[in-house]
């Protein structure tokens, strides 16, 4: 046996004495050995788990990059595919409105071309004669102190050319002026030169045989008597013309918005009665009586067309208009008058009430007289506005366009009678027929006045 040395074996001996001390918590030296390899165990364990999990979450932030990733590579690629079919969108629109300005701008260029064209045929056209077989004369007056314009205007009015604005411009282009008044003889086979020439040398101007005037309100028989007077016309012959069915439907067939509803009216005594416009007219020795009858018919048509669209608008016809016209001519003689009494006789109209005018039971007498009598107002004729309401067959006169504005564009009012002092021709507006017999004795009644 070997001899150990003295620290040596103190050494060894703390060792055994420690070793035989219980451990705390411990039953036995084994025991605890066998915890502790338990607890190296779980240490273990557990560390792996924490390994695991960590390895898994390192696992999913890589996918969770990836897909990320991924989600943004996607995102990219579909705000890349937006951008171009933007610019797909903006350059098929583009072509689009590219096609549609260039539609346009030919439609553009060809209405251009059209309507350039459709110029230069009316210009040309109209410094043509109007019919070049046409030898036949027309007699045309050209007012002292006519305007180039208005010249035109006569001669296209009386169909002796085309255009009176292509006559006005050819005149100022070619600097013609000095146009004489007068009275001509122009065809329709004659150019525009010649018809310049003419007017600035006098040449062709002559002096009508005759001038017939007929003034405003003059009915059918009084215009007789004035052609009569004033020419070779025969009263009777001119009654028999104002008679003739067939000269009415030639005329109308001329002015057929003018007599369309003349020729429907029934009961008339003359269907051109307020047709016969009120004026002076020329009267040639070679002139027929259809002649002269058909400028007055003509000149009314020159008159009231500028009126048709607004007949139109007050739902009227023509014959109703000129046949208030005709009453309103005779009953008063003031625009202001003429335009309340148009009104007295609308309101009538509107209450079914008879229009009363002492001017048709003259028309229906066939007389003209101062006063008109009690026994009078009884007269049997559609023509009397006493015992008829309405407007009566047709006009009673030929009315002047004084007339003609004032039932077109009556004053408002709310009469119902009217009465004119004959002496200083006021007329006064009732609204109940006691105001009315008090109005007429003071002013018609009363012999003081």
């Amino acid at each position: 046996m070997s001899k150990q040395h003295p620290e040596e074996q103190s050494f060894k001996d703390e060792v055994l004495s420690a070793l035989k001390r219980p451990q705390p918590n411990q039953e036995s030296h084994d025991g605890g050995l066998e915890n502790q390899s338990i607890h190296t165990q779980q240490e273990i364990g557990s560390n792996m788990k924490k390994e695991n999990r960590s390895n898994r979450s390192t696992e999913n932030e890589r996918q969770s990059s990836t897909k990320r990733r991924s989600t943004s590579s996607e995102k990219s690629v579909v705000t890349e595919g937006s951008a171009n079919r933007r610019k797909m969108q903006r350059k098929k629109e583009d072509r689009i409105v590219n096609r549609i300005v260039l539609i346009v701008v030919l439609a553009l260029l060809v209405i251009g071309g059209v309507l350039g064209f459709s110029v230069y045929r009316y210009v040309t056209s109209g410094l043509q004669p109007l019919d070049a077989s046409n030898k036949e004369t027309i007699a045309v007056e050209i007012p002292s102190g006519s305007s180039n314009k208005a010249i035109g205007e006569i001669l296209e009015e009386d169909d002796v050319i085309k255009s009176g604005m292509i006559f006005n411009y050819y005149t100022k282009f070619n600097n013609l002026t000095g146009f004489q008044a007068g009275n001509y003889q122009f065809s329709p086979s004659m150019t525009l030169d010649e018809i310049s020439t003419m007017l600035q040398n006098g040449e062709g101007s002559v002096t009508s045989d005759a001038k017939v005037t007929i003034p405003e309100g003059y009915d059918v028989d009084q215009i007789g008597d004035a052609l009569a007077e004033a020419t070779n016309i025969s009263k009777e012959d001119f009654l028999a013309l104002m008679e003739s069915d067939e000269f009415f439907e030639k005329m109308e067939t001329a002015y057929p918005e003018l007599l369309s509803s003349a020729a429907d009216a029934e009961g008339v005594r003359y269907k051109l009665e307020g047709y016969l416009f009120p004026a002076t007219y020329d009267y040639y020795t070679g002139n027929t009586l259809e002649d002269v009858v058909t400028q007055m018919v003509e000149k009314s048509n020159a008159v009231m067309s500028k009126y048709y669209d607004q007949i139109a608008q007050k739902e009227m016809t023509v014959q109703e208009v000129l046949t208030l016209a005709s009453l309103v001519e005779k009953e008063g003689s003031k625009e202001e008058d003429r335009k309340n009494i148009a009104q007295v006789f609308f309101n009538r109209l509107a209450i079914d009430m008879p229009l009363q005018s002492d001017i048709s039971i003259l028309y229906a007498l066939g007389e003209h007289k101062e006063l008109v009598t009690y026994e009078d107002t009884a007269v049997d004729s559609p023509y009397n506005l006493y015992t008829n309401t309405g407007y009566g067959p047709g006009p009673f006169n030929n009315p002047s366009e004084q007339a003609i504005q004032a039932v077109l564009e009556p004053t408002a009012n709310d009469y119902y009678y009217f009465v004119a002092d004959i002496q200083t021709q006021e007329v006064y507006f009732a609204q109940t027929y006691d105001q009315h017999m008090q109005l007429v004795e003071e002013h018609v009644n009363n012999t003081s006045n």
